[in-house]
């Protein structure tokens, strides 16, 4: 069985997640879509509600063949953890690229069995980020575009419950 992990951080998951999503989910077997917890970092959504918004994902597209979960810790030890042979990761900008090679190289140095698949983003997604729906939906404008019409709700309902949160 052909297993992958798509680990991001989803916060909102947009539909650049979903085309990357959607691509690998065609090519194995299994993809876990994981939402990665890093105690280093903040987060606008708590891990309950991204995968949520996650899920909101799969069902849209129908994809039978994904499981999504949260994780903390090591990626790569994730991914042995699910007996997946392959992490991917969708990159759209040369900064993107960067970041993920020195992970990559890191990431072969714990376990050279596993690899990492890289796709990139459709020309249509490339302008499309987390970062930019946070901004957006802090501003009161519309996110449509961007997200599912279920997560633009969720992401609505957390940004005006909570005004102060960190974009």
């Amino acid at each position: 069985m052909r297993i992958a992990v798509y680990p991001t951080s989803a916060n909102p998951p947009t539909f650049g997640h979903a085309d990357i999503l959607v691509r690998t989910s065609k090519q194995f077997d299994h993809v876990y879509w994981s939402a990665a917890i890093n105690a280093e970092k903040q987060y606008m959504f708590t891990e309950e509600v991204r995968v949520q918004m996650m899920n909101e994902y799969v069902k849209h597209y129908n994809l039978k063949n994904v499981t999504v979960e949260a994780f903390r810790g090591s990626t790569i030890r994730y991914v042995q953890k699910c007996k997946a042979q392959v992490i991917v990761k969708g990159l759209r900008s040369l900064e993107d690229f960067q970041g993920e090679f020195q992970q990559a190289v890191g990431n072969k140095g714990i376990d050279q069995e596993i690899e990492t698949f890289c796709l990139f983003g459709k020309p249509d997604l490339f302008a499309i980020s987390s970062t930019l729906v946070r901004e957006l939906a802090f501003m009161g404008e519309s996110i449509d575009a961007y997200v599912l019409p279920s997560v633009a709700a969720i992401v609505s309902k957390v940004t005006k419950n909570n005004p102060k949160l960190l974009i």
